[in-house]
This record gives structure tokens, sequence and C-alpha cells, in this order.
């Protein structure tokens, strides 16, 4: 049997992919190397709105409504944003990925465990798993198998260029539901979180490029010990040159779709898998699967979300040249009515962009946060 389509990895962006190929009615096979779907769990389970939406899921896997957050630079400053409404889901992931799954499976995918692909060869994937050592037949390949893809090694791609590492224990402590905090000094190149998952219990987390797991320590030193569940993770910042060749389409982190403001992935992943479906059902149809065919699904996700992951990056670039007190003044400088009401009105977790162009034209804000934060946002608006 000849799959139409063949998706690797069944996290939110590959088993997005497997649904809305087998809506398009494509013969569809999703694989997964694990043993179950949404284990092992490596990300911080905060979605905004948008992106919850888009993975079209019922509301099991919610544990928490946030509709705020709190900035907080540890040397004094502080600033806090209440939307006044729900602005993001804390959900449990693995529950969120099993139903993803699910749902594939339910619109026609077939779902296989438990097998782990072993090569490419000649337009078959070679797999190893519980039905031993298979060739598995596609015309098309979409590779959703994180941020390490083993697809992008085996064909040669050039992939992502910054990899951070985080850390997160569920602890106990006494902490508002409705927000979630942000320490930026946690971590110069990143920073640190806590997401309530009720008041009793938050997910403590930070994010690094070197010494994650001192830098953690130290940061949730703050908490009571008596962690819940320990995670960690890897999260691929900057997308990979090219998304597509060799009869492929890579979405979510595989492609290096984590939002370089947030480090999530789940909205954009899911909006890659659709487009990447769309482009595979085309190229279905039409029997063509070179290059200038597969070249299509880029300029749909670029068109889509492209300018935000590149804003994106040019903040987060900006924030790792700050040193810690400059990220106080900003959290002073933020704690104005004006500048607060601006933030709850135009701030998007999944695209910034409109936010910063707000910003970037205010006067107060602008003196008070300096010349060189100025300069940088005039320059990463011009760019």
């Amino acid at each position: 049997m000849v799959y139409d389509v063949v998706v690797v990895g069944a996290g939110p962006a590959g088993s997005a992919a497997a649904r809305f190929c087998a809506e398009h009615g494509l013969k569809t096979l999703l694989v997964e190397e694990h043993a179950a779907v949404g284990y092992p769990v490596q990300c911080a389970g905060l979605l905004s709105v948008s992106a919850f939406e888009v993975c079209r899921v019922s509301v099991r896997s919610i544990l928490n409504e946030v509709r705020g957050a709190r900035m907080v630079s540890g040397l004094g400053g502080e600033v806090c944003f209440d939307a006044g409404k729900t602005k993001a889901y804390v959900v449990d992931r693995a529950v969120l990925d099993r139903e993803m799954a699910e749902e594939a499976a339910r619109a026609g995918a077939e779902l296989r465990l438990k097998t782990y692909v072993a090569g490419i060869r000649d337009g078959n994937l070679l797999t190893r798993g519980l039905g031993g050592r298979e060739e598995i037949p596609f015309r098309l390949l979409i590779a959703a198998d994180g941020p390490r893809s083993s697809i992008a090694r085996m064909l040669g791609m050039e992939r992502s260029s910054i990899y951070l590492s985080g850390v997160q224990a569920d602890l106990p402590c006494e902490i508002d539901p409705r927000y979630v905090e942000v320490h930026p000094n946690a971590s110069p190149d990143f920073f640190g979180w806590v997401i309530p998952v009720n008041n009793r219990r938050a997910r403590v987390g930070l994010c690094s490029g070197a010494f994650t797991k001192e830098r953690f320590a130290a940061f949730a030193r703050q908490y009571p010990a008596g962690c819940v569940h320990l995670v960690s993770g890897t999260i691929p910042l900057g997308v990979m040159p090219r998304t597509y060749g060799h009869k492929t389409l890579f979405v979510g982190d595989a492609a290096g779709f984590a939002k370089p403001t947030s480090g999530g992935g789940v909205y954009t992943g899911v909006r890659s898998a659709e487009h990447a479906a769309c482009v595979a059902s085309a190229c279905c149809e039409k029997g063509m699967f070179n290059d200038g065919a597969l070249r299509e699904y880029e300029t749909r996700w670029w068109q889509d979300f492209g300018k935000e992951l590149s804003v994106g990056l040019k903040l987060l670039k900006m924030r790792q040249a700050m040193t810690p007190e400059e990220i106080d003044r900003l959290c002073r400088v933020m704690d104005d009515p004006e500048i607060l009401e601006t933030i709850v009105r135009f701030g998007d977790m999944d695209r910034p962009s409109a936010l910063v162009r707000r910003l970037a034209v205010k006067p107060s804000f602008l003196k008070a946060a300096g010349v060189i934060f100025a300069s940088g946002l005039r320059h990463i608006l011009k760019n």
C-alpha cells in the first residue's frame, strides 16, 4: 500500500497535519515513536485562546484560565497586565495531545505507535517497531518530529540556528490563578515563568541557552519544596532556511516555528500543519512532488505568521542584549495606565508585531524606556 502522506510525530502539529490530510481525502499514516501519545510531556502547557481554538478539541484538557500576566524584574520593578477576560488556558498537554491524535484517527488517518523511523530510501520510510522492520511507501512526507528532527538530519536539511533548553516543575504554592508570572532576569537568554494550575499549585520553569539546571535551581529556590512533576525540553528558535525539499514538508518545531517571544509552538505548529495539508492535497491531485510544487507551502506559512516570527526573533535578540537593570527599568516604565491600556488592547501572544508598532509611536514610552531601546524598536519595524 502506498500512502499519499506519511506524518512523522504525533504532537499537536503532527496530529493536526494527519487530521487535515485525512479530511482532504488523502490516504494518511501517522507514526509515533513512543508507546503513548502525549508522553513524555515537553511543554509548559500555556496556550493562548487562539492556539487552543486551532487545535479543534474539547475543553477536557483545560486546567485553568488565565486573564493576565505579572512581569517581575527581581530588582523591585514589577508590572501587571489584566485583560479582564480569558487570554490563555493552562492545559494538560498529555490529554490535549491524545485528543488531537484521536481526532486524526476519526478523520480517517491510520495511527501507528512505537514506530521508530530508521531511514528514508527510494520513496520509502524505513521503520522499526512492533511490526519489526518495515518499508512504508509514500508520495509525500510531513516531518513533525520535533526540534531535533531526525528527518531533517537524514535528508541533510539545515536546521534552526538557536536551541534553548528548558526545565519545569509542578510545585505546591499559594498563587493567584488569574495571572502568569514572567521573570526575565531569571535567565539572561530567555526568562523564567510561574504558571498557575490552580490557586495552590504552579508550574515553575525556566529556559536558557546554558547553565539551565543551575539557573532553574536558583530560580525555584524561592518556592516550597515538594516537586509534583518534573519535565524538560528543547525550544528551537529561528526557522530552518528551507522548510521543504526531498518530497518532505516540515511543520511545527521540526521547522523551527516556536515563537521567540514565548517559546510556544502549538499555534504556529497547527497553522503550519493546515498549510502543509493544503499543499499536500494539491500535490497529490497533480502528481507533482518536486521542490517547485512544494515551494507553495513556504509561501503560505510566511504570509500567515512568518513576519511575526521574524519580529519575535529580533525582539529576543534585543532582550538578550539588555542588562538586569535595564529590564528593571522597563518594568517600571510599563507600569503606567496609558501604556498598560495599550498592552491590554493590542497585546497578542501569537502576533506581537501590532503591539510593538503601537508602543514604538508612544513618545512617553520611548522617552522613559531610553534611547537604546527606542532605536531597537525602530530597527525591528524598519526591517
